[in-house]
């Protein structure tokens, strides 16, 4: 169509708001990356949500980017982050959308990397960049949690692309949306800042509140009597 300038971005963006529900033919230039793309849906069990469709990463050619307030910026693949001291858990993820889903995680806590890099004593806060184009600020005391790990299985397998590999963040106190996927990079500064969310609204602590949950790998609805990680 003349004067129309759609480029292949463009393309995919507007098939995810139609819910992809269009029929592309096998020779069509889209084809092949349609069929790529990872994009918002409803998984039987656990959701799935980006921000953008994206297409998988390449796990043997992603990098992770560590710097800004840091002694020691690096730059990680992920075969040296595995090498780190090995944490799992079993954890259950709360979305603001008044869902939950659990299962066991398998990674290392922040402190493994932390050690490397070594932040300095003026980085109060956590800058993290996913490949999706989501961004999150996170207070460093919240990655130094307990409960907090990267995490790159799920369910003793590889973590899956649609739910952030090669590596993401699981932060069960706090609400699904800084429990980031697909980490691309990360930066310590000393000033407070917003996450993608907060700048729409929501809450920049993030704390999960009592309230319904609909926990999907149970099929119940499930009234939070407290604030923090959901127990059940």
């Amino acid at each position: 169509m003349d004067g129309l300038n759609l480029t292949r971005r463009d393309f995919i963006r507007f098939l995810s708001v139609l819910g992809v529900c269009v029929f592309i033919p096998e020779n069509s230039i889209y084809a092949k990356e349609v069929k790529k793309m990872l994009t918002n849906y409803d998984k039987q069990g656990f959701y799935v949500r980006f921000i953008n469709p994206i297409e998988p990463v390449n796990h043997k050619t992603w990098r992770l980017e560590v710097g800004g307030l840091c002694e020691n910026p690096r730059i990680f693949d992920l075969k040296t982050l595995m090498a780190f001291a090995k944490s799992t858990q079993t954890s259950r993820l709360k979305c603001v959308e008044s869902w939950s889903s659990k299962a066991k995680w398998g990674g290392f806590k922040p402190k493994e990397l932390f050690n490397v890099v070594k932040p300095k004593k003026e980085a109060k806060y956590v800058y993290f960049y996913s490949a999706d184009e989501y961004y999150e600020f996170i207070p460093l005391e919240d990655l130094l949690h307990p409960r907090t790990i990267f995490a790159y299985e799920m369910n003793d397998a590889p973590l899956p692309d649609e739910h952030g590999a090669p590596l993401r963040l699981i932060i069960p106190p706090k609400y699904g949306y800084k429990s980031v996927k697909t980490i691309m990079k990360i930066q310590f500064v000393d000033k407070e800042g917003k996450g993608y969310w907060a700048k729409w609204g929501y809450s920049n602590e993030a704390t999960v509140q009592p309230g319904w949950d609909y926990a999907l790998d149970l099929d119940k609805h499930i009234k939070v009597e407290e604030p923090g990680e959901l127990k059940y």
